[in-house]
C-alpha cells in the first residue's frame, strides 16, 4: 500500500462534499507531476485529504476506490482522475503550521513541493499525521 496527499480548496470540493457523495472523482488536476502521482495510485491506497488555501489543514483520510481513468472534465490533453471514498474524518485537523513545525515531517512533499496538488506521503509521515489528529 502507498500513501498520498490530495489537496482541494474547500470552496471547490470539501470533505463534507465527499461524504455527501459517498464516492468522489478527483478531477481537474492539470499538473504533470500530480498526474503521474494519480496514475501511480492503486485501489486501496490511502490518502490524506487536505483543505488548501482556506484552512490549510489535513481533515481526514480517503481510500482510492477506482484507479486512474481519463478525466471527463478535460477539454484537451491526457489528464486522469481517480475515485476516492471517505474513511475517517479526523477528530482534530492537522494544520500546515503544525506540519512545518514538526521535524519528523520536514521532508514531506507538502512542505518541499508546496504547489503540488497530489503528492506522495511516506508511511512514517502518514503515521505522524494520524497521530497528531488523534492526540
Amino acid at each position: 500500500m502507498q500513501y498520498w496527499l490530495l489537496k482541494s480548496e474547500p470552496s471547490a470540493y470539501s470533505w463534507d462534499d465527499l461524504v455527501e457523495q459517498k464516492e468522489g472523482m478527483w478531477d481537474g488536476v492539470r499538473n504533470y507531476a500530480a498526474r503521474l502521482n494519480l496514475m501511480a495510485m492503486k485501489k486501496g491506497d490511502l490518502a490524506l485529504f487536505y483543505h488548501s488555501n482556506e484552512g490549510k489543514e489535513v481533515v481526514g483520510i480517503v481510500k482510492v476506490s477506482k484507479e486512474h481513468y481519463p478525466d471527463p472534465t478535460a477539454k484537451e490533453g491526457n489528464w486522469v482522475v481517480v475515485n476516492v471514498v471517505p474513511v475517517e474524518k479526523f477528530p482534530k485537523t492537522v494544520t500546515l503550521a503544525q506540519i512545518k513545525a514538526d521535524d519528523r515531517l520536514k521532508e514531506m512533499a507538502l512542505v518541499k513541493l508546496s504547489r503540488l496538488s497530489v503528492g506522495p506521503v511516506r508511511p512514517e509521515e502518514f503515521d505522524v499525521i494520524v497521530g497528531l489528529a488523534h492526540d
